[in-house]
Formats: C-alpha cells, structure tokens, sequence
C-alpha cells in the first residue's frame, strides 16, 4: 500500500468530530476489537465483513463494505500507531499494494469529564484534487453516517 506523503497539509485534509456517550476505554475498543468493529465500521447501507484481522502497530485490518445492493468495496487499514486509550494512526486505501488514493488517518479520543468522549477523525488525502474529489462524493455525509452507527453501536453495547 503507498503511504500518503505524512506533511500535514489543511488543503489536503477533511476533520470529523463526534461527541459519543461512552467513556473512551469503550470508545477505543470499537476501533480496535475485530468483532466490534465489523458491528458498526460501514456507511449507511452497508455492513463490515472483516477479511483478516491483525491490530497492531505494522499490521493490518483488510475488510469488505458490502451493500445492501450486494455490492463489494474491499478495504485494507495499516496500523501505524496504537496509544490506548486515545490516539490511532493508519493508512486506509483499497485492500492492494498498489492501491492509489491512500489516505492517512488519525484519530484522537479526549475523555470529558461527564463519561462522554470527543472523537476526531482526520484524514490527510495525497493531493488536494483527491481530497476535493472525496468531499465532491459525500465524504463528509457518508463519515458521518459511519459515526452515528459507532454512536448506535456503543449506545446497543451500552443497553445489552
């Protein structure tokens, strides 16, 4: 997989925040558990089928978003930096070496003192064209549909 240039470049990124109702302990293992991840991690009409599972700095989560229409997108994630509870790092791109379009990911997760957590998500894109494109698609609408079902899941985990 191409690892994105690592310079962070505002023109090139595209910032989600969230503010969850779980402590970020729980938080942090929705991110990082396969079983957990694969409940929530999709766009809206679609589900998670996770490929291979090795969640660790080097390793990689390879999964398929599948739609409800049955179509496929597969995907691969490479760790690059895990600090429980409160910070990951990894490269996301289609599940190949050669994939174009890698975009680099980190996400931070700041405990509030009401058990609540701050989740934010950037992304850095490899060019301001792809970021453009990506935002033009509906990244925005689509990563935020992905962030109410973390918030459905962790509020279902909550209530079970």
């Amino acid at each position: 997989m191409t690892t994105p240039d690592p310079t962070w470049d505002m023109a090139r990124e595209v910032v989600l925040t969230r503010v969850l109702d779980a402590p970020r302990e729980r938080v942090f293992r929705a991110w990082t558990e396969a079983e957990r991840v694969g409940a929530w991690f999709a766009p809206r009409g679609f589900h998670c089928r996770i490929r291979h599972a090795d969640i660790r700095v080097g390793g990689a989560l390879r999964f398929d978003f599948v739609g409800d229409n049955g179509v496929i997108y597969d995907n691969r994630i490479t760790f690059l930096e895990i600090t429980a509870p409160s910070r990951l790092v990894f490269d996301h791109g289609a599940d190949r070496d050669d994939a174009p379009d890698v975009f680099r990911v980190t996400i931070t997760l700041d405990a509030q003192s009401n058990g609540k957590t701050v989740l934010t998500l950037r992304q850095l894109h490899p060019t301001k064209a792809r970021r453009d494109a990506v935002i033009g698609f509906g990244a925005v609408e689509i990563g935020n549909g992905t962030m109410d079902k973390l918030a459905e899941y962790l509020a279902g985990e909550a209530a079970g």
